[in-house]
């Protein structure tokens, strides 16, 4: 049973991730649990309900712009590093100043450790390190 069960997570996991990569319109618990379904039934639905909640709970990728924007944006003459490394999903500590990104106030950036990093102001989380 145990088995059985780390298969259909697996399985899940999976066709979430190729339902990801195409546009998706149904995110999250709702769009993890119809995946789930289809993949393994009840039990999968299950699952998959708590798989895309996890996933779903993530912020989009930004847009191109947002990307460009951050890496063509000029570094400051202070260097801010941290001790703490920066990873996607993760608050930026508060000693970081966050800049909002002006003709997209959905997303913030700072550049840290001498990486550019793209955030969701209000949490201050990680959303993409640009390399």
């Amino acid at each position: 049973m145990r088995i059985k069960l780390i298969g259909i997570a697996t399985a899940v996991a999976l066709a979430s991730t190729f339902a990801y990569a195409q546009s998706s319109t149904v995110t999250g618990a709702a769009g993890g649990a119809a995946t789930g379904a289809i993949v393994g039934g009840p039990v999968g639905a299950a699952v998959g309900g708590i798989v895309g909640g996890v996933a779903g709970s993530l912020i989009d990728p930004p847009p191109q712009k947002v990307v460009t924007y951050v890496q063509q944006v000029p570094a400051p003459t202070t260097k801010v590093v941290v001790k703490e490394k920066v990873v996607v999903g993760q608050p930026l500590p508060e000693t970081v100043v966050v800049t909002p990104i002006p003709d997209d106030p959905k997303y913030a950036y700072a550049i840290v450790n001498q990486q550019r990093v793209i955030v969701e102001p209000s949490s201050r989380k990680v959303i993409q390190v640009i390399q």
